[in-house]
């Protein structure tokens, strides 16, 4: 394997694309995109919490209803593999930057359509079923999305830069969760939470569309990455890159997928799970609850570019190590600061998202390195959401249930059992494989 990878690694662009696609505009077009990919998905997240129990399940108990809408939550992590076999198959066949279009506006259209959904009150049973329908639409969306943001930015990296360019797209999740998070905290300064309920709701979803036109301005603005420009010189694509993948790179795909379990387990129980709990067991005002989500979307961001930089300096799985460890430590003090009161939770948040930026901040790049250019937007789209389905899409039903069943206790049994998963798998990859 180390063979192949040598011999596709990213090299620098020619001069030519160079000049086209220059450094500043790279980074802007798969930040941005990225951004817009994960505002939508965690708008959907802060509303499952705040809104659709209440609009979509309103003949159940609280929190029966609450389960019932994580469950619609998790459905975008099970439409997420399937979009990058689509969308992957597509963007190691015709090219990144037209694939990556689709795929925001997959996305996009998806989450304004949520946004002019009747209620339950006003055609039943068929309200939820359409919101589950949006929400694999999400899913969808953004299981081409992020491979292909990664590939963007890491394919016209230079020499010895790819961490630190695979990091921009990763920024777009610190910054679509403090924006989703920060416009529902302005709707609730200007007015109630029954207007909020009432139509409130909706304006999130429904101003997407402004963000996804800025998307597409700038990756309309911009040329293939090199890496495929030269696969299509020395017509190295593959027929069926899925396929392919699964004969000759099955170890890649399976330690990949366990290589990211901490990453998304961390994630959402320290966003989705911990705004419900804060929210529906600590009875914790929502603005307060929302304050609390948006300072750890700040320690999320300033985490990934010094994780960054820190890999440049020692190393990628050296850094996912230490991190992988702190996660597992971490889990041990999470009963404690999540019983501990207010500002003990608000300890817990800044903790959880700075490891976070850590580990995510490095993922994509590592989840991407061991796949040839021919399979790569296909690997590592495909590895990435496999990691969300077993990580993410249960996550706050799982540690709503066992906190609910079992005591808070478990839920850090939970986060250091995905830890110690992360950590055999990266010990278990070699260099060339994170």
């Amino acid at each position: 394997m180390s063979d192949a990878i040598s011999r596709v690694s990213p090299t620098p662009a020619s001069s030519n694309n160079a000049q086209v696609n220059s450094p500043a505009r790279v980074l802007i077009a798969s930040l941005v995109g990225t951004t817009i990919e994960f505002f939508d998905f965690y708008v959907y997240a802060t509303a499952a919490v705040l809104v659709f129990p209440t609009l979509f399940f309103p003949n159940s108990d609280p929190t029966t209803a609450l389960l019932a809408s994580f469950a619609t939550f998790s459905i975008a992590f099970f439409a997420r593999p399937l979009g990058a076999v689509v969308f992957g198959h597509f963007g190691d066949r015709i090219g990144r930057k037209t694939t990556l279009v689709a795929a925001l506006l997959t996305m996009g259209i998806s989450t304004v359509v949520i946004g002019l959904l009747p209620s339950y009150d006003s055609i039943g049973v068929v309200a939820p079923l359409l919101l589950a329908l949006c929400r694999f639409g999400q899913g969808f969306g953004l299981g081409g999305e992020w491979g292909g943001a990664v590939l963007l930015a890491t394919e016209n990296a230079p020499e010895g830069k790819r961490s630190w360019y695979g990091m921009f797209p990763q920024l777009g999740a610190p910054v679509g969760l403090f924006l989703s998070s920060g416009i529902f905290w302005l709707l609730l300064q200007v007015m109630s939470q029954e207007a909020l309920l009432s139509w409130g709701w909706r304006v999130p979803f429904i101003s997407s569309i402004l963000l996804i036109a800025i998307g597409l301005w700038v990756r309309l603005s911009i040329t293939e990455t090199p890496d495929f420009q030269k696969a299509i010189d020395k017509q190295e694509r593959v027929a069926v890159p899925v396929a392919e993948l699964f004969r000759k790179h099955k170890r890649s795909l399976f330690l990949g997928t366990f290589v990211a379990l901490a990453t998304f387990v961390l994630f959402y129980i320290g966003s989705a799970y911990l705004l419900s709990y804060n929210v529906k067991v600590l009875k914790i005002p929502f603005l307060d609850a929302l304050e609390i989500q948006i300072v750890g979307s700040v320690a999320f961001g300033i985490f990934i570019p010094l994780v960054g930089k820190l890999a440049e300096r020692f190393g990628r799985r050296e850094v996912l190590i230490v991190t992988t460890v702190l996660i597992g430590v971490f889990s041990f003090f999470l009963p404690g600061l999540m019983t501990g009161g207010e500002g003990s939770i608000v300890v817990f948040a800044i903790v959880a998202m700075a490891l976070m930026g850590m580990t995510y901040g490095l993922i994509g790049t590592a989840l991407a390195a061991p796949f040839p250019t021919a399979v790569r937007y296909t690997g590592s789209s495909i590895t990435f959401n496999l990691a969300g389905i077993f990580g993410a899409s249960l996550a706050p039903y799982i540690a709503t249930w066992l906190q609910a069943n079992y005591g808070m206790q478990y839920v850090g049994y939970y986060l250091g059992l995905s830890a110690v998963i992360t950590l055999i798998c990266i010990l278990a990859s070699g260099r060339d494989e994170v």
